[in-house]
């Protein structure tokens, strides 16, 4: 299976800065890990979108899949309490 590349909208740097440095090296090895598979267990597609959700701990990883260029784009990074408001 090939390797995904991983972008992520300008707004995902302002979600981490938001985040206790010991939680964003945690989301970020599990957004590493999504490189080679886009939709590994967890993964669980959003009702009404193309777009994914996974979870890592109380936080949550909102990205499309682009299959056709291998392109992961991650859209937001929140707690679970605001991970769904406008993403």
């Amino acid at each position: 299976m090939a390797s995904y590349s991983l972008k992520f909208k300008k707004s995902v740097a302002k979600d981490l800065r938001n985040i206790p440095n010991k939680d964003v090296k945690r989301v970020l090895k599990c957004i590493e890990l999504l490189r080679e598979n886009p939709r590994a267990d967890g993964c669980i597609k959003l009702s009404g979108q193309e777009r994914y959700r996974i979870r890592k701990g109380v936080y949550r990883i909102v990205y499309e899949i682009e299959d056709s260029e291998l392109i992961i784009l991650v859209v937001k990074v929140a707690h679970r309490s605001i991970a769904y408001s406008n993403s």
